[in-house]
């Protein structure tokens, strides 16, 4: 394996010592309930890594993703991109954080727009970031449509027009456009046929090893995540309670949660 096609050693995001804490609705005025979404999470994603994050609804592993992403504020605890601390980010940082971190989201129904054919959809990152011209991003939107398997006639359709599993290819292209450093894939599966989900992780792990990309890959599903991840955390009520290698959490899983996690999916401990 070459230098460049390996797991890079510094991270481009790492999280230190996390929380996001919202106030429930719940509480009165007085004795207010927090809810701990995210509790205290230490977390790296380099290139050339997928990193699953695993859990039950309502771990916080959504809002882990959106924090990552830099779409949530951290009540407390760092964020660095790139070794930087990246929380206020000026002009600058947002613009290099947007390009560098991609996020693909559960439903590519909702995620994309469904009144913009598809080579718009792929076209818009690039106006946005002020990338190329015409003719350069017309063909950079034939290399990401061939990168993610799609005819380069689906370029003149709209969403609506194919299948599930093909919106969710035109999601990760768009995703690609920027050529980013990490994916955070949220639940990307989920709403798929269980026949096209083996083919979308299969794309998403192909890419990953193809563009030596960084991948945080979020399901509630262990099959799943064992599927395509390099490293494995296990989330309960918002905290980490157990990471390691895939076959480490697999073969000798510490936490009784993550026991209950494997547990719901025997057939797994026999593959």
């Amino acid at each position: 394996m070459s230098q460049s096609m390996q797991q890079d050693s510094k991270p481009v995001i790492e999280l230190k010592d996390v929380k996001v804490y919202h106030r429930a609705r719940t509480g009165g005025l007085f004795r207010p309930n927090i809810v701990k979404a995210v509790d205290g999470v230490d977390f790296t994603i380099s290139r050339g890594e997928t990193v699953g994050i695993v859990g039950e609804s309502g771990c916080g592993k959504s809002t882990l993703a959106s924090v990552l992403v830099g779409l949530q504020t951290p009540t407390s605890g760092e964020v660095l991109f790139h070794g930087k601390p990246a929380i206020k980010r000026n002009a600058h940082m947002r613009k290099a954080f947007g390009r560098s971190v991609s996020v693909v989201f559960q439903d590519p129904a909702t995620a994309l727009n469904p009144r913009m054919t598809i080579q718009d959809i792929l076209t818009d990152p690039l106006q946005i970031h002020g990338i190329g011209n015409a003719a350069s991003r017309a063909a950079k939107v034939k290399e990401l449509l061939a990168l993610v398997g799609l005819p380069q006639s689906a370029a003149e359709v709209t969403p609506s027009q194919v299948s599930g599993g093909q919106r969710q290819r035109v999601a990760i292209a768009r995703a690609l456009a920027l050529d980013p450093d990490i994916i955070v894939a949220d639940e990307p599966t989920s709403a798929l046929d269980v026949s096209v989900r083996a083919q979308v992780l299969n794309l998403l792990s192909d890419l990953k090893t193809q563009l030596n990309l960084g991948m945080v890959f979020i399901s509630h599903d262990i099959q799943t995540v064992r599927y395509v991840s390099d490293r494995i955390c296990v989330m309960y009520f918002g905290k980490i309670v157990e990471q390691g290698t895939a076959s480490q959490v697999f073969d000798n899983p510490s936490n009784d949660y993550t026991k209950k996690l494997l547990g719901a999916a025997p057939s797994l401990l026999h593959i």
